[in-house]
């Protein structure tokens, strides 16, 4: 008869326990269900001292400690929602652990249990920072007294084909956006910012397989390609693209990333100095957006937030400040690029000569 008991004891418990194995349990909910139940334990309990009785009294002494941890996990969460309904502005405060910058549109915050904190950034004025794209340390003043007429002169075959090569990409861009200088800049910057991206990559897999350092190389080419993608965030602000721009950038930086590699990796010398011709160019661009500027034709509106702070710029600072500084950077990057090729054409390693870290 005890026995019987037991397995009408276990065969209740897990009856009631079924439909809530695998949902979101309240408080209430378990001590209902526990209560539903704990008669029934009595006579397991009772008959310890039969070997049919221990038996069954190990089943149920079990599984609701199995339940028991299952509901445990689940407790938790059932409180956590019900708070949620009921102050959802509070919860949300609570739950949040970073910013609203650098894409977290909104102000909601992300709820980890992996421990995982953002650490709170302040200016050197003591307010908040409000980027999460970059920090306060990336931040620079740019160097506008560097020489912006320099040009290396093709001397070889390879050098002659990187500069025609860069000449013939000029036609069609000329074409398709004439003098709407903003949107140019924008197509600029979503080609300029893969070569440092390629060649550092490249570069990092070269250090891995041989076991030797770069030299830098690689952080100074993964500054560059971080810096020109900073260019791009921040000409967003000023020119938005239009579906069919959206479709060409697409389309230019699939084409253009996989020719580069493959020049990469034949000949890096010549990818560094189409890359230096390439940032001629910008040179140029950048320029004549400054004379439309002055002209009147494109009107001078105030710098984007983003770029006051990555340029350290007065508060103040228009669209002709931002021009300024972004030039003064393409001009470092064709020096950069120029020089990494004279490297190799001297027949020497990158790695052999100091990268030049932070140069901006």
């Amino acid at each position: 008869m005890m026995s019987r008991g037991g397995a009408k004891a276990a065969s209740s418990l897990l009856k009631a326990a079924r439909p809530r194995l695998f949902s979101t349990a309240t408080t209430s909910t378990i001590r209902s269900m526990s209560h539903e139940t704990s008669h029934l334990l009595r006579p397991a309990v009772a008959d310890l001292a039969s070997p049919s009785g221990m038996s069954g009294w190990i089943w149920t002494s079990r599984a609701p400690a199995m339940g028991g941890v299952r509901f445990a996990s689940t407790v938790t969460l059932g409180e956590k929602t019900t708070t949620t309904d009921a102050n959802p502005k509070k919860a949300e405060n609570e739950s949040s652990t970073g910013g609203d910058a650098g894409g977290n549109k909104g102000g909601k915050g992300i709820a980890s249990y992996w421990g995982v904190e953002p650490s709170k950034i302040t200016k050197e004025d003591g307010t908040e920072w409000k980027w999460n794209c970059f920090r306060p340390w990336e931040t620079y003043k740019a160097d506008l007294t560097i020489d912006l007429s320099k040009h290396h002169v093709p001397t070889t075959f390879l050098d002659r084909l990187a500069y025609w090569t860069v000449k013939s990409l000029r036609w069609p861009t000329d074409l398709f956006f004439q003098r709407r200088y903003g949107c140019r800049a924008m197509m600029l910057e979503t080609v300029a910012a893969v070569p440092g991206m390629v060649g550092g990559m490249l570069l990092h897999c070269k250090s891995l397989r041989r076991f030797e350092q770069s030299g830098g190389w690689i952080k100074a080419l993964l500054e560059e390609a971080e810096n020109e993608r900073m260019h791009l965030m921040t000409f967003m602000e000023v020119a938005k693209p239009k579906w069919y721009e959206r479709a060409l950038v697409i389309t230019v930086q699939g084409v253009f990333f996989n020719a580069y590699f493959l020049g990469y990796l034949i000949s890096p010398k010549f990818a560094h100095r189409m890359v230096g011709y390439l940032e001629e160019e910008a040179i140029h661009s950048y320029t004549e957006f400054l004379k439309e500027l002055d002209k009147g034709n494109i009107e001078n509106v105030p710098a984007p937030a983003i770029a006051i702070d990555y340029w350290r710029l007065p508060a103040d600072a228009t669209l002709r400040d931002v021009v300024m500084v972004v030039r003064a950077d393409e001009a470092h990057h064709r020096d950069v690029n120029h020089f990494a090729s004279d490297i190799h054409y001297q027949g020497r390693e990158l790695k052999e000569a100091p990268a030049p870290i932070g140069y901006h």
